[in-house]
């Protein structure tokens, strides 16, 4: 009681991390509560990493090529500098991509207020946790995980499968390089390749 009027009229931020594995869909629902965001009149920015220019340099596109526009950025702490005083909501794309300050940026925008939304792959192609994915998941208050279906059995698909043998950890694709697996097809690698072809 005696705190009340402190916190009276404060607007409460969050952050909401949509995670998974390629084609899991992660951009699209982030797309879509960006796009619901806008239709209640929120003012909304979207960020992504100036490196992933897949399908466009300034939008982020889903793989069904819905899409929104977006500010590329090289760095996490660019996002403070380009926040509009305005912004009710935050989405950040391929979140995965970015450097290790990213969840201090999230936590800077969600005690100013902001709802951040954050998209990217909670595991690299060799199954581990990817960049600063798991510290988001840590700080977030609202996890949601996506899944693709995977081709081999038509289970829910987990891992993102490299189909090539690159060996960087960062390597942009699609379908040409990459595939969902389940757990149990995953496992299985290239023995799985050999047998399909």
């Amino acid at each position: 009681m005696f705190l009340e009027p402190f916190f009276r009229g404060q607007r409460n931020g969050w952050i909401e991390v949509i995670c998974g594995s390629m084609f899991s869909g992660k951009t699209e629902e982030l797309i879509r509560r960006l796009k619901r965001a806008n239709i209640a009149r929120l003012k909304v920015q979207i960020f992504k990493p100036i490196t992933d220019h897949r399908y466009d340099d300034q939008k982020v596109v889903s793989h069904d090529e819905n899409f929104i526009h977006s500010i590329p950025i090289a760095h996490s702490k660019e996002i403070l500098n380009q926040i509009d005083q305005e912004v009710n909501v935050v989405g950040i794309d391929e979140a995965q991509f970015f450097d290790e300050f990213l969840p201090e940026v999230c936590e800077e925008l969600a005690k100013q207020g902001i709802r951040v939304i954050v998209a990217g792959l909670d595991m690299d192609y060799l199954g581990r946790p990817f960049g600063p994915m798991p510290t988001l998941l840590a700080i977030s208050e609202y996890i949601t995980k996506v899944h693709a279906i995977c081709p081999h059995c038509g289970n829910l698909a987990t891992h993102s499968y490299r189909l090539g043998q690159e060996a960087e950890t960062v390597l942009l694709g699609e379908k040409d390089k990459y595939e969902p697996r389940c757990r149990t097809c995953y496992a299985m690698g290239n023995i799985l390749d050999f047998h399909l072809k």
